[in-house]
């Protein structure tokens, strides 16, 4: 038995390779890290960030889980190019890939009408180019070898509807799905499978949201946040064989959000954002844009 109490040939990922873009930060894309290690995958641990990387998998590393970190950002060639060399130089075979990798800054809410043109691209490289271009080489990858795979993007409910005060972001995981969707009806025939993931709120040391029960209870049919472990073990299962005729699906983790849509207050702002600040500056005066 592995230290996640589950035996390792549960999930069928033994002698095979899974990247894992954003496994630094202490969040799900480390617990995602861990959890497919402990399963018998060999996985490379990718943050643009070394000091994620040493901090967050460092002590993974050191208790002897086969993982790989590499240094590199998702929205450079060159650290496309690192990631795949390196895929090339393990003796397991890559099967798959988790893009951990995306949000939405403070800076970025705020009214459709006062979004800059720089923000709106920042955001779609941030949260769409990091996820398909990576998984394009990914897949590139396993049909040269002829070998299928399981390619796994972690969106957001933000995609699914509409998403007032941070529409950047929304347009952004909207468009994740959409291409996840249409690389998975391409690489059908390859045996490649390409699903996503909605989150909703979850408690990650990055999500930086203060606790308030109360408003869990009214904007989440569950009540609560989920948790980082809740949205990697969903990825575990997508890449497995469980999920063998699983492909071309989003689901979402959301404590039923997406089934009820609660989670916008009166003002019609979403309930879990970060700073209503910019909210009450918009009232006040609309012409004052954002900054």
């Amino acid at each position: 038995m592995s230290g996640s109490g589950l035996p390792p040939d549960l999930f069928g990922l033994g002698g095979r390779t899974v990247i894992v873009a954003g496994a630094g930060g202490g969040g799900m894309g480390t617990l995602l890290t861990r959890l497919l290690a402990e399963v018998g995958a060999t996985v490379i641990g990718v943050d643009r960030s070394g000091e994620n990387l040493e901090r967050d998998l460092g002590p993974l590393m050191a208790s002897g889980l086969p993982i790989t970190p590499v240094q590199a950002d998702l929205n450079d060639d060159e650290g496309i190019a690192r990631i795949m060399a390196c895929a090339s130089n393990l003796d397991a075979p890559v099967h798959g890939l988790v893009t951990v990798v995306g949000g939405v800054p403070d800076r970025y809410w705020g009214p459709a009408t006062e979004v800059t043109r720089q923000d709106w691209h920042e955001l779609f490289a941030y949260n769409l180019d990091s996820m398909f271009f990576l998984s394009q080489a990914v897949a590139k990858r396993l049909r040269e070898l002829r070998r299928p795979g399981a390619l796994v993007a972690i969106a957001s409910i933000s995609g699914l509807t509409a998403t007032p005060f941070h529409i950047g972001y929304g347009a952004a995981k909207a468009a994740v799905i959409s291409a996840a969707k249409t690389m998975a009806i391409e690489l059908a025939a390859d045996g490649i499978r390409v699903n996503c993931i909605a989150p909703g709120p979850v408690a990650t040391p990055t999500a930086a949201m203060e606790a308030d029960p109360e408003r869990d209870r009214w904007a989440v049919p569950m009540g609560r946040q989920g948790t980082a472990h809740e949205i990697a073990a969903s990825a575990l299962y997508l890449l497995s064989d469980m999920a063998g005729y699983v492909t071309g699906q989003c689901l979402a983790v959301d404590g039923g959000i997406s089934a009820k849509w609660s989670h916008l207050d009166i003002d019609n702002c979403p309930a879990y954002a970060r700073d209503r600040s910019f909210l009450e500056q918009w009232q006040r005066d609309p012409a004052a844009g954002l900054r």
